[in-house]
């Protein structure tokens, strides 16, 4: 054995160590899967047959044209754009919050917050901001934003693929929840932030737009939305993907594969687990058939292992995926844990000691639009 193999060999454990700190996620979905192959065998051949690749490759298109948009520099100006004549502190906030939840509609929650939170941040070095209650609120504000469609966050990409709902229809149906969290959201912002003034003439920041890369982008993300809406996703992925790897590469190489590869190990694992003959039975005698019942199922289950994981796991059980869709939507509030984007907008922010009032705002406020969302989807 020569000296460079049994020295790579010490490091060998630690760069795992490092990979499993950096994916947690995808680490604890890859342990659990080898634990099922070990309790429960199935034939590998026969996993992929747990993926609903429709809403995989749906996900994957939509990530291809974000990284394209957001590559171009488009995002990032409209962002300066929006606050550069902001005279206070509590406009500020509005008006940022306002941005997160239009970008988490249309561009995902988690691109919305890669392009607010460090705004916020830079801004910060213009005049002080209350950095920790701002990103709070922007949490909170791309998952109500992200409710409304079903490219706002992936448990809505999945929803809108295995419900057979067309664009509108589905963001017909969500509109109401959208409404009421971003109510609710504005109201307890008014309170949560002063209107003392507030002076960012000093930001001269001019994000430089490449037009013709956000043009083709933008282009191409109307037409991807056609195609997946009549479920040729896979058409509109090959075209995409194809044209930016002939064109503009990375936005094809950039983009988050560790999500992807989560996705697909999430309907393997997660369906693997709801066929256990256990699992089944108990989630069985829940009786989700009913909305209510299944409501609450999303929202609760969700403060354990998070929106998307519940809505692939609850959807075996039930067909009503606009109550599902209303639970794990209610369900991204509350626990940190409840939508990865709380815990993406926490660690872009750099702030320590924000867990305690994180959950100060978000669990009250997950306690009322669970009330109310509940009422809302029985009486509509």
């Amino acid at each position: 054995m020569t000296d460079e193999a049994c020295g790579a060999r010490p490091h060998l454990p630690r760069r795992l160590v490092g990979f499993a700190l950096k994916e947690p996620v995808l680490t604890i979905l890859v342990v659990a899967l080898a634990a099922l192959q070990l309790a429960r065998p199935q034939p590998w051949l026969a996993l992929p047959r747990l993926v609903d690749w429709p809403t995989v490759t749906t996900l994957a298109g939509l990530l291809i044209l974000t990284k394209a948009i957001e590559l171009s520099g488009l995002l990032m100006w409209l962002a300066h754009r929006v606050v550069h004549h902001v005279r206070s502190e509590r406009t500020l906030a509005c008006l940022l919050i306002g941005l997160a939840i239009v970008l988490a509609m249309f561009v995902t929650n988690d691109v919305a917050l890669f392009v607010v939170v460090p705004l916020v941040l830079s801004l910060n070095a213009l005049a002080p901001l209350p950095v920790e209650r701002l990103t709070i609120f922007l949490a909170l504000a791309v998952n109500a934003g992200s409710v409304l469609t079903p490219l706002g966050n992936p448990q809505n990409l999945f929803l809108w693929q295995v419900g057979g709902a067309s664009f509108g229809g589905f963001v017909a149906a969500l509109a109401p929840l959208c409404a009421l969290l971003t109510a609710m959201l504005y109201a307890l912002a008014w309170f949560a932030f002063k209107a003392r003034p507030l002076d960012l003439s000093g930001d001269t920041a001019t994000a430089q737009v490449d037009r013709a890369y956000a043009s083709v982008a933008a282009v191409l993300f109307c037409a991807f939305v056609l195609l997946a809406d009549a479920h040729h996703a896979g058409i509109g992925l090959a075209g995409v993907a194809c044209g930016f790897l002939l064109w503009r590469r990375d936005a094809v190489l950039e983009i988050d594969w560790a999500l992807l590869l989560i996705f697909v190990l999430m309907f393997i694992v997660l369906r693997s687990v709801a066929a256990l003959p256990w699992v089944h039975e108990t989630i069985g005698h829940l009786g989700l058939g009913t909305p209510l019942r299944a409501y609450v199922a999303g929202a609760v289950l969700s403060q354990g292992i998070s929106n998307v994981p519940a809505a692939i796991m609850l959807a075996e059980f039930t067909h009503d995926w606009r109550a599902l869709a209303y639970g794990v939507s209610v369900g991204g509030f509350g626990i940190a844990i409840g939508s990865l984007a709380n815990l993406i907008a926490v660690r872009l922010s750099k702030t320590r000691g924000i867990w305690l009032p994180f959950h100060l705002v978000s669990v009250p406020f997950f306690l009322v639009a669970g009330a109310l969302g509940g009422w809302l989807l029985m009486h509509r």
